[in-house]
């Protein structure tokens, strides 16, 4: 990231990229890892401001992606979508009164949409829990079931937003570091006291995630073996009208197409590995794509560059 530094001021950064790889590892202290899923090239852009045991930033994404996330320790994150959109956090759809919410004890798993902005807030915990004891207010359990999303009016899920918006894009009007941390803690605190309400979940949510995570972490034991949906229903041990509903519930994308996609990323990193030989073709038949022209048409339309342009691109950037 590109710096700026000021006397006695926050550290503030802003990074663009045209790699989902490179959006994934631009935030400070994650370890995640980002998914392409709709079709064409990506641009993505994280600006934001750390303070000593806070880090608040913005960040855009122009495809939409499915994210695997898990964020620095011993910390927690708020996560507040600039508009009202479809986005999900582990399979629960963040409706607009709502922001979402993890401690670093858990990780998840984020489904957005395109041209997408969030608000992020990543704060120590144990700054936050002794802000919370000195202002005698009791906070939320985050690793509770069904708090990856509390609800909250709108007018202080706004404020909230103004506030953000202001120290990442505004300068915060001039206000001096001390102040800028001493709001942010408040905010998180307005957002987090118990009287956030956690949304129901259906009955039905359990079972649906279960299947699916079933699959996921099937896939992820053996990536590049050859899977079939008769043989998901069977490890599942449901039928394919319940298999498919699961992944579209929790994914937003039937079975077939998460095998496709979660397949093509692969081989786009892969290929982006440095001083990789194997040829194209081999790369594409070990992950399942025998037929070189439907793989080559499919790549280029999700990621809006053929399979040599990737390849072409990684030499130029090592280079």
């Amino acid at each position: 990231m590109a710096h700026q530094h000021l006397s006695n001021a926050p550290q503030k950064s802003k990074v663009d990229t045209h790699d989902i790889d490179e959006q994934a590892s631009n935030l400070i202290n994650w370890q995640q890892k980002y998914d392409q899923v709709s079709e064409g090239g990506f641009f993505g852009c994280i600006e934001g401001v750390a303070h000593s045991n806070i880090h608040v930033f913005e960040e855009y994404t122009e495809r939409a992606l499915r994210q695997q996330c898990f964020i620095a320790e011993d910390s927690i994150w708020l996560g507040i979508p600039k508009t009202s959109c479809e986005s999900k956090i582990n399979g629960l759809d963040v409706l607009s009164n709502q922001f979402m919410c993890r401690s670093s004890r858990s990780d998840f798993e984020l489904i957005t949409p395109e041209k997408f902005n969030i608000y992020g807030v990543v704060i120590n915990w144990q700054s936050i829990e002794c802000m919370a004891q000195l202002q005698g207010i009791n906070l939320q359990n985050m690793n509770a079931f069904g708090a990856e999303r509390l609800t909250v009016n709108n007018p202080t899920l706004n404020r909230a937003r103004s506030i953000i918006n202001s120290m990442v894009n505004h300068d915060a009007h001039g206000l001096n570091a001390n102040l800028q941390q001493e709001m942010l803690y408040m905010l998180a605190l307005n957002l987090l006291k118990t009287e956030s309400q956690h949304h129901s979940i259906a009955p039905s949510y359990k079972h649906r995630k279960a299947v699916v995570d079933k699959v996921k972490a099937h896939i992820k034991a053996d990536p590049q073996s050859t899977v079939t949906i008769t043989q998901l229903c069977e490890l599942t041990h449901v039928s394919r009208r319940t298999l498919q509903y699961s992944f579209e519930s929790i994914l937003g994308i039937n079975p077939l197409r998460f095998l496709r996609l979660t397949r093509l990323n692969n081989v786009r990193r892969e290929l982006k590995v440095v001083g990789q030989t194997k040829p194209i073709s081999v790369i594409a038949a070990n992950w399942g794509f025998w037929h070189a022209g439907q793989f080559t048409k499919d790549y280029t339309q999700l990621f809006g560059e053929n399979p040599s342009q990737t390849i072409a691109n990684t030499i130029k950037e090592g280079g």
